[in-house]
């Protein structure tokens, strides 16, 4: 399957830009609610003859209009590019979000960059989509904008599961409290980081167990404490159930925040360069112990709960791919 076209700019979307079912949104994290929002978007376009397309910004618009309140991501730029093509999208709009960009008028930014530029046929987003300074944009100024310029405004009704909201708040929260598999089963696949395999601090190898390690991004949300994951080889087709440590490490009284990956398996052949670590179960929180033996004996009863859960649930959550 070949890959989603993306522009970075409006100047590369200028002229290139092929006529569209525009999904609009944040997008963070691709969950169940954005992928029936792109679903519905990619079957529309399907019916049309159009490209299923995706409109996103970056940074988050907290960002630069309160940016106290800007949130940690649930995926990166990078991920959420991938993950928007694998929901459908053909063509993504990475607009950068600034200063110019969040004082633009909505009728403005309906005329000048989905009419004007992106050549736009329809418009999906979520029911409550609000949009332009000071958000003063609402789904009747799209009605009023679609019947005057040609297009097609479509509002999707939002996505419950068990009663609550699907919304990328919710798994941050989820996230921050140690619930990755609730987490999961919002996003409709494991959460995950990834990175190139980086040095430790070299106690692991010596005193613990070994480990692969990776930096935490520094804009993406990493749930703390001790998790059963599974973890990739980025470049090659291997995979390994794993126990997850994200934290400090206070035994070593540390303050680097680390993500620490113990294989429960030998691997053959060459250390992986980069790896995927898919988060599937919360065990404990990270804490202090009074010496290397007590951790280690620890460590120890975390592999055999990890080793119960792999033997109840074998690789049943979906992965990304």
């Amino acid at each position: 399957m070949s890959s989603a076209r993306v522009f970075r700019s409006l100047d590369e979307a200028r002229g290139r830009f092929a006529a569209c079912a525009l999904a609009i949104g944040n997008f963070d994290g691709v969950h169940i609610g954005h992928q029936t929002l792109i679903e519905r978007a990619r079957q529309f376009a399907e019916r049309r003859g159009l490209a299923p397309s995706v409109l996103t910004f970056h940074p988050h618009p907290t960002a630069i209009v309160a940016p106290d309140r800007k949130p940690a991501m649930i995926c990166t730029l990078e991920q959420r590019i991938r993950l928007l093509h694998a929901a459908g999208a053909k063509q993504v709009l990475v607009l950068p979000f600034t200063e110019d960009v969040a004082r633009l008028a909505p009728e403005q930014f309906i005329l000048d960059i989905l009419v004007g530029l992106l050549n736009t046929k329809a418009v999906f987003v979520g029911h409550n989509f609000r949009f332009g300074h000071k958000q003063a944009g609402t789904s009747e100024t799209l009605r009023t904008a679609g019947e005057k310029c040609g297009f097609e405004p479509i509002f999707v009704d939002a996505v419950s599961y068990r009663g609550q909201v699907v919304s990328s708040s919710l798994i941050r929260e989820y996230l921050k409290n140690g619930k990755v598999s609730r987490a999961g089963r919002l996003l409709g696949r494991c959460f995950f980081v990834e990175g190139d395999v980086v040095a430790g601090r070299g106690v692991g190898s010596k005193q613990l167990v070994p480990t692969l390690n990776v930096r935490p991004e520094p804009d993406q949300l990493v749930p703390r404490g001790i998790y059963v994951t599974e973890t990739f080889d980025v470049a090659r087709d291997r995979r390994w159930q794993s126990i997850t440590n994200v934290g400090t490490s206070p035994t070593f009284g540390t303050n680097e925040t680390t993500i620490e990956t113990y294989l429960l398996s030998d691997f053959d052949g060459l250390t992986p360069e980069s790896i995927r670590v898919e988060f599937r179960r919360w065990l404990r929180w990270e804490t202090w112990f009074p010496s290397v033996v007590d951790l280690k004996v620890q460590i120890l009863h975390d592999v055999g709960r990890a080793q119960g859960y792999w033997r109840r649930v074998g690789s049943s959550i979906p992965s990304i791919y």
